[in-house]
């Protein structure tokens, strides 16, 4: 799990990093040469999707997804592990939730085509799923650790 989970995290940042580049690039043909490439825009968006889906899912091996702590230390540790469980069930059903929907939008879309790009806007949206499947993945294998008192 942690490599698979490294692996979307480090997918994740070099696509921040690409994308500054494109950005930084439009920026610069803007106004050092006057014209703004025309593909640059899509791609930045494109790319940030898929960053941050990937970083999200990232984020539940890791733990750094949004959810209070302070609720957790207030609670006796039976409890604390009770919530950790309801918890970790309720990421795993919103990964199902992107994981099925993502799939539906990316396959409606694959036959749109991005104009600037000449692709696929299906392309744009695989990391819906992807992203849902890995979240369920890594919420199911943290449920277990929870359950045997690792997590």
């Amino acid at each position: 799990m942690e490599r698979i989970a490294d692996w979307f995290a480090r997918a994740g940042a070099w696509g921040l990093i690409v994308m500054t580049g494109i950005v930084g690039w439009q920026v610069f043909g803007r106004f050092v040469l006057n014209s703004s490439p025309s593909w640059t825009e899509q791609a930045a968006l494109i790319l940030m999707i898929w960053y941050v889906f990937f970083a999200a899912a990232a984020g539940v091996w890791e733990r750094f997804h949004i959810r209070i702590e302070v609720l957790e230390h207030w609670l006796a540790p039976k409890n604390a592990r009770r919530l950790g469980t309801a918890v970790h069930i309720i990421v795993a059903l919103f990964g199902l939730v992107l994981l099925i929907y993502g799939a539906q939008l990316a396959w409606l879309v694959r036959d749109h085509v991005v104009p600037s790009l000449g692709i696929s806007r299906g392309i744009a949206y695989l990391p819906l799923p992807l992203a849902g499947l890995m979240t369920i993945i890594f919420s199911l294998a943290r449920l277990r650790g929870n359950r045997e008192g690792q997590d």
